[in-house]
């Protein structure tokens, strides 16, 4: 996995680190403050990580989206035969979280509207501590790791504290303080107050953004492994999206364009869809769907990764077996633990 980071003198570092079953270590860091970001160099620089950890060790090339990774990516994939170049899923959904605020265009009319609210608020610190009072405490703004997960996140708190929210700005004490006479003051006043056009926008924001969010928290969870959960979780992340919409095709259908244009491009992955058919969490529902799609990332992956015919066609066979609980995959020990064990937990055991 590399991860780069640049200061505000713009220079940088891109850190290499390794995952396993076994957790996350840290392989090491190149100073790239000089080496042009073309495509030609973050290939050469992948490449050299590649053979230090041996290409027989890699089962994907974790970057980030940007075009110069993702050229450099796939054209890793054409010179080390067996191993996947796969772009970061929480930097992927947190773009869909931008295309949200950026394309629609009531979400970046609240998202501005409470940017407003909280800035005003925090930076006065009798405001804030006014607020709390009627908050009970509560904060309206929380820190995650991705930046537009931040604004949708700041839309939940506010929502939560709508009450709250609107008692202190009707309030004597903010009507009688220098704060409530202020052009600025009122300003804000008059967002919180607006029952009919803020906060009706705010809910609409939070019935698209919410499911992503979730899958977000769950790709950059250090709990557990999430390659084979992904395809799972952005299709219930859909399905959730639509029903939050009562499936009402003209309301839902432009947050799904948004989705789909994101994760057909960069996270439709034969990765993803082995991942899914392979976790018995899955495999064993009575929801699981073996769709064209999910066959054709799983024969892809076999076809890759496995060079010897004889030993595809044994896994072939072995396929059968799990698909259809038979032998080991029978045992009711095993069947008891389908929905107890990560897929990384059986290939331990």
């Amino acid at each position: 996995m590399s991860d780069g980071w640049s200061d505000r003198q713009r220079r940088s570092i891109c850190n290499f680190l390794v995952n396993s079953p076994k957790g996350t270590v840290f392989l090491s860091s190149i100073d790239t403050s000089n080496i042009s970001k073309t495509a030609d160099k973050v290939l050469e620089m992948l490449n050299v990580v590649v053979e230090k950890v041996g290409e027989e060790n890699v089962v994907q090339i974790v970057t980030d989206n940007a075009a110069n990774y993702k050229a450099a990516g796939e054209r890793l994939m054409e010179k080390r035969q067996k191993l996947f170049w796969t772009p970061c899923a929480a930097h992927c959904i947190d773009q869909m979280l931008e295309d949200l605020d950026k394309k629609i265009k009531s979400h970046g009319v609240a998202i501005t509207k409470a940017r407003k609210v909280t800035t005003y608020v925090y930076s006065r610190t009798l405001v804030h501590t006014w607020m709390k009072e009627f908050t009970k405490g509560r904060e309206l703004i929380r820190p995650v790791v991705t930046r537009f997960a931040t604004s949708y996140l700041m839309l939940r708190c506010l929502n939560e504290q709508k009450a709250p929210l609107l008692a202190f700005f009707a309030s004597a004490k903010w009507r009688n303080s220098k704060f409530g006479k202020s052009i600025e003051g009122k300003k804000v006043q008059r967002i919180i107050l607006d029952t009919r056009g803020f906060w009706p926008g705010v809910v609409t924001c939070l019935k698209a953004a919410l499911p992503l969010v979730k899958v977000l928290h769950m790709v950059d969870s250090d709990e557990n492994p999430a390659m084979g959960f992904i395809y799972e979780a952005m299709s219930r992340a859909k399905n959730q999206i639509k029903e939050n919409f009562n499936s009402v095709e003209k309301n839902y259908k432009p947050i799904w364009d948004i989705v789909d244009e994101r994760w057909e491009a960069q996270m439709h992955k034969p990765l993803h869809a082995i991942g899914y058919f392979l976790n018995p969490q899955f495999q064993y529902s009575p929801d699981f769907k073996s769709t064209l799609e999910v066959k054709m990332g799983l024969y892809t992956c076999l076809q890759r990764m496995v060079s010897d015919p004889e030993e595809r066609t044994r896994i072939d066979v072995q396929m059968d077996a799990f698909k259809n609980a038979k032998g080991l995959f029978g045992l009711p020990t095993v069947v008891a633990t389908r929905n107890k064990k990560t897929p990384g937990a059986y290939k331990e055991a």
